[in-house]
């Protein structure tokens, strides 16, 4: 069965190749440095918020200290942290050696 339905060579190729591009695109977005820094980032400016003010019951049950505020700037560095790294080291695409390719 040497029937390909109507491909050729060069639109199988085509096809794989749009394929790896929309690929390496899909892993750059969910890269995890992308969605760990985010979501740190984002809890951390709550948790942050919630620290300014306290409540003095809120410092009793802490023994004096603002929890809710340095945690929440802590979260905030390592969110911010992640997403620094993920700009200085971008995910590499992948390539494909020669062979794969059909070159």
């Amino acid at each position: 069965m040497s029937d390909h339905h109507g491909y050729s060579e060069k639109d199988v190729q085509r096809e794989v190749s749009e394929l790896e591009a929309q690929s390496a695109t899909a892993a750059r977005i969910f890269d995890l440095r992308r969605i760990i820094g985010g979501l740190f980032v984002v809890y951390g400016i709550i948790v942050t918020i919630a620290g300014i003010n306290p409540s003095d019951t809120d410092l009793d049950k802490a023994e004096g200290v603002n929890i809710n505020l340095w945690t929440g700037l802590g979260m905030l560095l390592l969110g911010i942290f992640f997403l620094v790294w993920l700009k200085l080291r971008p995910t590499p695409p992948t390539a494909l050696p020669e062979e794969e390719r059909g070159q």
